[in-house]
C-alpha cells in the first residue's frame, strides 16, 4: 500500500516550500521527492521541500531544519523557510515558546517569534549570523561577465555568504533586462564552485532596495530572505545604502538589519500557511 504524507505548504514573502514533521513522517528521499512533489502541474507545486526534525548532533538547537530545492539540491539555509517553521511549531503547538533555536547547515539559528493579541505569530525575527565577502570555497574571485543587455546599467556587483552563497548585482534599473537568463548562466559560472544564488537589485528610495532573485536549484523565486541579507550587507559595505533597509521582493518586504554591536545580520518578516493535505511517497 502507498504510504501517505500529511505535508503543509507555507510562504514567507511567496517563497513558498512543502514542510514535512519527520518526527510522524519519515522521507527516505528526500531529494527526489523534493522534485517530485514540487512540479505545479502534477505535485503540489512549489520552490522546494523543506524536512522539520529533531536535532542531529549535540547542538543546543530545539528543531532542525533540511531543505532541498525543487531541482532536489539540498539548500544550506533559507530565511524565508526558516520564519515558516516558527510559525509552524507555534501554532501548531509542537513548541509552544517565543524564543526557537533552529538547526542548518549554515548553523543554529535564533528564530524570535513577535505574536499577536490573539497568539497567532504575526512576523518572525530572524539571527542570520555574520555575512562573509570573502568565501574561497564559493567564489575563486574571478571576474563575472554578465550578457550583453547590462552592460552600461551596472552600477556596483558583490559577493556575500550568508552561510549559503550570494552574487548581488546593483543595476540603475530592472526594466528589459533579461534576468532570468542573467540568472541561469551566473548560477553556473566558474567561479561559482557550488553553484551561487544571484540577486539584481536596485536603489528606489531612501533605504528601499528592490530585488529579484533567481535561486540556485529553484529559479527565479517570489523571494529570498538569505538573498535580502545578502542584499543588504553588499549595499552597506558598498556604500549605497544604511545598515538598516528595507528589501521589496517580489511576494513582499523584508526588514534587514546589519547589527553594529555583534555584526549579525537580523531579517524580519511574515509567515503563511497556505493549505495542507496527504500526498502519496513515491
Amino acid at each position: 500500500m502507498t504510504q501517505l504524507v500529511h505535508f503543509t505548504k507555507m510562504h514567507g514573502a511567496g517563497n513558498d516550500y512543502i514542510y514535512v514533521d519527520t518526527s510522524l513522517y519519515d522521507v527516505p528521499n528526500p531529494a527526489a521527492q523534493s522534485i517530485a512533489w514540487s512540479r505545479p502541474h502534477t505535485g503540489i507545486g512549489s520552490d522546494g521541500l523543506v524536512l522539520i526534525g529533531r536535532p542531529h548532533d549535540n547542538t543546543q538547537a530545539d528543531f532542525s531544519m533540511r531543505i532541498f530545492n525543487a531541482d532536489g539540491s539540498e539548500a544550506m539555509m533559507c530565511g524565508n523557510a526558516s520564519r515558516c517553521i516558527g510559525k509552524y511549531l507555534y501554532e501548531k503547538g509542537v513548541f509552544h515558546k517565543p524564543v526557537i533555536r533552529l538547526q542548518t547547515l549554515s548553523g543554529v539559528k535564533v528564530l524570535q517569534l513577535h505574536l499577536t493579541a490573539d497568539d497567532k505569530v504575526e512576523s518572525v525575527t530572524v539571527d542570520m549570523l555574520e555575512p562573509r565577502f570573502e568565501q574561497s570555497e564559493q567564489y575563486t574571485g574571478a571576474e563575472i561577465k554578465l550578457p550583453a543587455d547590462f552592460d552600461g546599467h551596472v552600477v556596483a556587483a558583490k559577493f556575500v555568504s550568508m552561510g549559503n552563497p550570494h552574487y548581488v548585482i546593483f543595476v540603475d534599473r530592472m526594466e528589459g533586462l533579461d534576468i532570468a537568463r542573467a540568472g541561469k548562466l551566473l548560477e553556473r559560472d566558474e567561479a561559482f564552485p557550488e553553484r551561487c544564488n544571484i540577486e539584481f537589485a536596485q536603489l528606489v528610495g531612501n533605504d528601499q532596495i528592490r530585488t529579484r532573485v533567481w535561486e540556485r536549484g529553484s529559479g527565479i523565486t517570489q523571494a529570498c530572505g538569505t538573498g535580502a541579507c545578502a542584499t543588504a550587507a553588499a549595499a552597506a559595505s558598498l556604500g549605497l545604502a544604511s545598515r538598516h533597509p528595507a528589501v521589496l521582493m517580489d511576494g513582499g518586504t523584508l526588514d534587514i538589519r546589519w547589527s553594529a554591536n555583534d555584526d549579525h545580520i537580523y531579517m524580519t518578516g511574515p509567515a503563511a500557511f497556505v493549505f495542507e493535505g496527504d500526498i502519496p511517497m513515491g
